[in-house]
């Protein structure tokens, strides 16, 4: 029998939140509930990473990270957790042996789950992931705004040949048609890059770019307005990479760059986004070998967490 009221996560007044199965934020399970507005999924996959292995263990971290998150969000006033359904939907599968085949149980999973019309927010994972969400969310909305928060621009072409890597994801998404090239942006770009043309190349690929020196020079509240401008009344795709924040706030992660976002702006950036017609999201490359008291975690949960609320409709 389907429940009508929203089922949300265990009372931690009545079990420590250090007690039972770890997910996410301590929701229900889709099989234990039926139904769903927003699941939340893992992808343990991280096979196209170019540096430092691991972010095949980031979903299980960011869920045992996630138990101290709460109804309540007072940042956006809302809880979004009573107003629908929001469930723990496991974890894809995909082969750890072969990219092409993985892309495709991936993406074969996620239309799966979207077919009813629920949304879901996507724990990595490497940032390979990216493209077959995209494909999932461009055959149901049409070219998606790509609002990618990383250190990296992910529009390089190949890696040793390799075409589909975690460098590579938003440029097949580009070629193939699945974005909106007027209305799709980058946010904490920073680092040395291999030449000029990466940016020639990015720019002619279809997005802008907010540096994370920019934020120092024009500050919070000018990116939030460029941000919002750029992605108008399109369907927004948000791929949030969690090197994006600087190593301070995000050590546990693949190809940290020095110079980035502290947690409190991407925070605020997500929080932007109630205004955004807001259809899927992922955040990946959490490496947990490389995390210290679960910082990298903490801050994915947070943000998972904000991506939710920011899809929650007002009461």
């Amino acid at each position: 029998m389907v429940n009508e009221q929203p089922i949300g996560p265990t009372d931690a007044s009545l079990v420590p939140r250090y007690a039972g199965i770890a997910t996410f934020a301590r929701l229900p399970r889709l099989e234990d509930v039926g139904r769903a507005d927003i699941a939340v999924v893992g992808v343990p996959f991280d096979s196209g990473v170019s540096y430092r292995p691991g972010a095949r263990f980031g979903p299980a971290h960011v869920r045992e990270a996630s138990r101290l998150l709460r109804p309540y969000n007072p940042a956006q006033d809302v809880e979004p957790f009573s107003t629908q359904q929001v469930v723990d939907a496991g974890d894809i599968a995909a082969n750890p042996f072969n990219i092409t085949e993985a892309v495709a149980q991936i993406q074969q999973a996620a239309s799966e789950l979207t077919a009813d019309g629920k949304r879901l927010v996507v724990i990595g994972g490497d940032h390979t992931i990216a493209l077959p969400l995209l494909r999932v969310a461009a055959e149901r909305h049409g070219p998606v705004a790509v609002l990618h928060f990383d250190a990296h621009l992910d529009t390089w072409d190949t890696y040793f040949g390799a075409p589909v890597t975690h460098g590579t994801p938003f440029r097949r998404a580009s070629e193939e048609g699945l974005i909106d090239m007027q209305a799709s942006m980058h946010v904490g770009i920073r680092g040395p890059l291999y030449s000029r043309d990466d940016l020639r190349d990015d720019e002619r690929l279809g997005f802008a770019i907010i540096t994370s020196a920019e934020f120092e020079t024009e500050g919070l509240a000018r990116a939030i307005e460029r941000m919002l401008a750029r992605l108008g009344d399109c369907p927004v795709y948000l791929s949030v990479d969690i090197d994006v924040l600087d190593p301070a706030h995000a050590p546990g992660t693949g190809t940290p760059e020095a110079g980035g976002m502290t947690s409190r702006e991407l925070l605020a950036m997500i929080r932007a986004l109630r205004a955004v017609n807001l259809v899927g999201a992922d955040v990946v490359e959490v490496a947990p070998a490389y995390d210290h008291a679960q910082l990298t975690a903490v801050a994915a949960s947070h943000v998972a967490y904000e991506i939710i609320s920011a899809m929650t409709p007002s009461r």
